[in-house]
C-alpha cells in the first residue's frame, strides 16, 4: 500500500506547484464572494453568528468533498480503462487492497492539504473564533474517505464516463446546495431535510460547524461519526472487490 501511494506522491510532485495556487485561490474568492458578498445582505446573521462564520464550515467540508471527488472519478476510471495503471500495478506483487488503500491515502493526503488551505483563509478572515476549528481536519479526513471510497467502487463499475458526469450533475451539486452548506437545513421542507441527512455531507457540516463555533458537543457528534464511518466501511468493502473483480485476481 505504501508503495502504491509512494507511487503517486512521485506523480504528483511533478504538477504540485499548479494546485498550490488554486488551493488558496478558491476558498479567497468563494469567502469574498459568498461570505462578504452575500453575507452583506443576510441581516442579523445566522443562528447568532455572523454569515461568514456560519458559512465558512460548511464551504470547508464541501471543499474536503470536492477534492475527494475529484481523485475518486476520472482519475480512477483513467487508471483502470485508459493508461491502465491498475492492470500494470495489479501484475507486481500488489494486490487490489494495496493499489485501492494506496490511491485512497493519496486522495486523503489531497484533503488534508486542500482543507488546512482553507483554514488559513478562514484564519485570515476572521471567520474562526474557536481553536477548535482545527478539528475540521480529522473530520474532513473521514468524510474524504466516507465519500471517496464508495466512490473509487463506482468509478469501476460504470462502463463509460457519462455516468460520472451523471454523478456530479444530479448527487454531487444537488448535495452541495442542499446539505447546509448555504443555510440552515431547517429552513427547507421535511421531504429534503431527511434527503440532507442521508448524505454524508450534512454530517460533516454539522460537525465542522460544532468545532469552529465552539459549541459544547452532544450525542448527535458520535451520530455523525459512526455514520460517517459506516460510509467509509462500505466504500472501501465494495471498492476492494470491484477491483478485484475488475482485475481478474
Amino acid at each position: 500500500m505504501i508503495a502504491a501511494l509512494e507511487f503517486h506522491l512521485i506523480d504528483f510532485s511533478r504538477n504540485w506547484r499548479g494546485t498550490v495556487f488554486g488551493s488558496f485561490v478558491v476558498p479567497l474568492l468563494t469567502m469574498l464572494g459568498f461570505g462578504v458578498g452575500v453575507g452583506g445582505y443576510v441581516q442579523g446573521g445566522v443562528d447568532g453568528v455572523s454569515y461568514l462564520e456560519f458559512l465558512v464550515p460548511g464551504l470547508l467540508a464541501s471543499t474536503a468533498l470536492q477534492i475527494a471527488l475529484g481523485e475518486s472519478t476520472w482519475p480512477v476510471m483513467a487508471n483502470m480503462e485508459w493508461i491502465k495503471l491498475y492492470p500494470a500495478q495489479a501484475a507486481t506483487p500488489l494486490r487490489p487492497v494495496d493499489i485501492v488503500g494506496g490511491h485512497l491515502l493519496f486522495a486523503l493526503l489531497r484533503v488534508i492539504g486542500g482543507s488546512s488551505a482553507f483554514l488559513v483563509v478562514g484564519v485570515l478572515f476572521g471567520a474562526l473564533p474557536s481553536a477548535w476549528a482545527l478539528a475540521c481536519l480529522p473530520i474532513a479526513v473521514l468524510l474524504g474517505l466516507a465519500v471517496a471510497a464508495p466512490v473509487f467502487a463506482y468509478s469501476i463499475a460504470v462502463p463509460t464516463e457519462v455516468y460520472l458526469s451523471l454523478l456530479m450533475r444530479f448527487a454531487v451539486i444537488p448535495m452541495t446546495l442542499f446539505s447546509g452548506v448555504f443555510f440552515p437545513i431547517e429552513t427547507m421542507p421535511v421531504v429534503l431535510r431527511w434527503v440532507a441527512y442521508v448524505t454524508p455531507l450534512w454530517h460533516a457540516v454539522d460537525l465542522c460547524r460544532t468545532v469552529t463555533l465552539g459549541r459544547a458537543p452532544d450525542w448527535a457528534v458520535a451520530g455523525h461519526l459512526l455514520y460517517l464511518a459506516l460510509w467509509a466501511v462500505a466504500g472501501i468493502t465494495l471498492a476492494v472487490r470491484g477491483f478485484h473483480r475488475r482485475l481478474g485476481v
